[in-house]
């Protein structure tokens, strides 16, 4: 019996035994791989499609996302808005998403509404038409929004450090303008289309309180389909030979965007664990260095952030921030200074066992609920790791040393390694 006079025992988040719960996998007929966690005690389910259509694969700029986005505007029996009707009609979320390397479809419903909604989904994946009308609005609508985007100096900063990183020509790296939206064709939607959803690579993943026959009904209406595998293209990464820009968007901006960022292996290097915690160090967190300093002491910025772009070819690692356009240089020395401090001083325990509780504390936060937890799986699965690289990231937040630290910010922390961008 649970004794309410006795304090309870306070235990640091770092010393907590986390432990990652196993997804359930099984094939379809046709071999597409299923994960699924069933648990939870509200009705309530989700399922992402994962489809291997991401921009690496189009061979024209814009026809991955523009044909992920028109999967649900029509099909040779509904409109677009026969489609929204039919999944508002039972409270279901429909989404989809294009990225760098994949493409999902994510459905959201009450459990009881599946076997009524996987009908559609599979007409989504097998019937879209791509009609010339929805294409034209499609146009319209992001040409619009891109000239608004451009008028933002974040905007135009997070494309070009991009570019600058991998190369105008590498998919992670370029970007689109006005007349590659009107490049576009129905017909080459339609071919993406064939390869890559209907013909292609795909996984999918389960999670929630779930039906009984959730594999059976999987298996009906997405194991007689022709799915197979894809031959994921590889391109050269070709960074810019000038490490420093400034670019006036607006002459008369008061605001820049500034970016700092450098290419960095993929999760699956031995020193991503490690840096994963230098980074949270840096700029990973609101009580980092760099927010600590910039933000707190010198008043330049209302925050400045450090992070990894995860990919799976080449990742980055990159800071972002906005100042006053008279404070960015300044800001960019400051940045540099807390590099040069990570590299020659230790992090003192109390800040690394903070950091450390910080981190582990997010992990907990991320296996709160079945929803999380798959998707974390899918992280790890889509990365080609297993459950042994969340233990050993765990391990090594608990027992990574400040001497350790600082060999790694000597090894990555190197002005010289970073592209320095400023847009006002």
């Amino acid at each position: 019996m649970l004794d309410r006079k006795q304090t309870p025992k306070i235990v640091d988040a770092v010393d907590m035994q986390i432990k990652l719960p196993p997804y359930q996998k099984y094939t379809l007929d046709n071999g597409v791989e299923i994960f699924s966690i069933d648990a939870g005690e509200d009705d309530v389910m989700m399922i992402e499609w994962v489809f291997t259509a991401g921009v690496t694969q189009e061979e024209q700029k814009l026809v991955a996302g523009t044909t992920n986005f028109l999967l649900r505007n029509g099909t040779t029996k509904k409109n677009a808005f026969q489609i929204n009707e039919y999944f508002d009609y039972y409270g279901a979320y429909l989404n989809r998403s294009c990225y760098s390397d994949t493409a999902t479809i994510t459905l959201h419903t009450l459990s009881k509404h599946v076997d009524k909604l996987l009908p559609e989904v599979r007409t989504l994946i097998t019937d879209s038409v791509m009609p010339e009308d929805e294409l034209a609005i499609f146009k319209q609508n992001r040409k619009q929004r891109l000239k608004l985007n451009l008028k933002k100096s974040d905007f135009i900063a997070g494309r070009l450090i991009d570019s600058y990183l991998f190369g105008e020509s590498h998919p992670y790296g370029r970007f689109s303008s006005d007349e590659d939206f009107d490049a576009l064709e129905r017909d080459a939607l339609l071919r993406f289309y064939e390869k890559y959803y209907q013909q292609g690579k795909l996984r999918i993943f389960v999670a929630g309180k779930l039906p009984e026959n959730i594999n059976s009904l999987l298996n009906t209406y997405f194991g007689d389909l022709p799915f197979g595998d894809i031959k994921v293209k590889e391109f050269p990464i070709t960074p810019a030979v000038e490490k420093k820009s400034k670019i006036i968007n607006d002459p008369n901006g008061i605001q820049s965007s500034i970016k700092i960022a450098r290419l960095f292996p993929t999760k699956r290097h031995p020193d991503y664990a490690k840096a994963y915690l230098l980074n949270t160090i840096l700029g990973g967190y609101f009580g980092s260095r760099l927010m600590m300093n910039i933000r707190e002491d010198k008043g330049y910025t209302y925050g400045i952030y450090s992070m990894f772009a995860n990919l799976r070819q080449q990742s980055a690692w990159i800071i972002s921030t906005e100042a006053g356009k008279e404070v960015s240089d300044a800001t960019i020395a400051e940045t540099y200074k807390e590099m040069k401090r990570l590299r020659e001083e230790p992090v003192s325990t109390d800040e690394l066992n903070l950091v450390r509780n910080y981190i582990m504390g997010l992990f907990l936060g991320d296996l709160n609920g079945s929803f999380k937890i798959i998707m974390r799986w899918k992280d790890m699965i889509l990365h080609h790791l297993d459950e042994s690289y969340f233990y050993q990231l765990i391990q090594t937040i608990q027992t990574v040393s400040a001497e350790e630290l600082q060999e790694l910010a000597q090894k990555y922390l190197q002005p010289e390694d970073f592209y320095e961008l400023v847009v006002v």
